[in-house]
C-alpha cells in the first residue's frame, strides 16, 4: 500500500551548464527534480521537466560571471539552499562548497540540517551515499560532462511514508559527449 504512494525524485548536481540527455530523460518519469547547484545556465533547468516540480539551489559556479546577461533573473532567484517536503520527511539540499573543512562535511551537514531525513549536497563531483546516521547525505556526482568520474550520474530517491530507498544510475560516457566537451573550453568545473 505504501509504495502507491510513493514518490520518486530525481537527484543530480554539477552540470556546468550541460545536461547529459540520458538524465533529463531520467527525470521526466520522476515526480520531483532536485538540483544541488553549478547549474551553469537557465537551459539546464528548462530541461528538468519532472512531473510536480523541481528544486535548484546556487553552486559557487552560479555567477553572473558565469551565466549569460540575460538568463541573471533565473540565477538570482536561486537559493543557496532549500527544503522539499516529501512523504515520511524532508529533503534538503545545498551545493556544500561553503561546509568546510571537507573531511566533516557530512558532520557538518547533518547539524546544519538536523530536521532534514536526506540532504542533498554537491560540489565534489563524487557520487557519495552516507546512511551511517540519520539524516542520510547524498551527492549525486555530476550530471553533465566536466569531472564525472566514470560517467554522468544521478541518484533516484523513492520515498514514502514507510520507506525511502536510493538508486544510484550512472551512464557511460558517449563518444559525442566526449567531443562536444572537448570543443567548449570555456566550461570550467571549479
Amino acid at each position: 500500500m505504501a509504495a502507491a504512494h510513493a514518490i520518486a525524485v530525481a537527484i543530480l548536481s554539477d552540470t556546468h551548464g550541460q545536461l547529459d540527455p540520458r538524465i533529463a530523460a531520467l527525470v521526466r518519469g520522476c515526480d520531483y527534480a532536485v538540483h544541488a547547484g553549478d547549474i551553469v545556465g537557465a537551459g539546464v533547468l528548462e530541461q528538468l521537466q519532472a512531473r510536480r516540480g523541481m528544486v535548484a539551489v546556487r553552486g559557487n559556479n552560479d555567477s553572473e560571471a558565469k551565466w549569460p546577461k540575460p538568463e541573471w533573473t533565473t540565477l538570482r532567484a536561486l537559493p543557496w539552499s532549500a527544503t522539499l517536503e516529501l512523504p515520511g520527511g524532508v529533503l534538503a539540499v545545498t551545493h556544500g562548497d561553503r561546509i568546510t573543512p571537507v573531511p566533516r562535511r557530512h558532520e557538518r551537514l547533518r547539524r546544519l540540517f538536523p530536521e532534514a531525513r536526506v540532504i542533498v549536497y554537491g560540489h565534489s563531483h563524487v557520487l557519495t551515499i552516507d546512511q551511517a546516521a540519520t539524516p542520510w547525505i547524498l551527492n549525486p556526482g555530476a550530471a553533465g560532462r566536466a569531472r564525472t568520474h566514470g560517467g554522468p550520474s544521478c541518484l533516484v530517491l523513492t520515498a514514502s511514508e514507510r520507506d525511502w530507498r536510493v538508486e544510484t544510475r550512472r551512464f557511460e560516457f558517449e563518444p559525442a559527449t566526449r567531443r562536444t566537451a572537448a570543443k567548449n573550453p570555456r566550461q570550467r568545473a571549479d
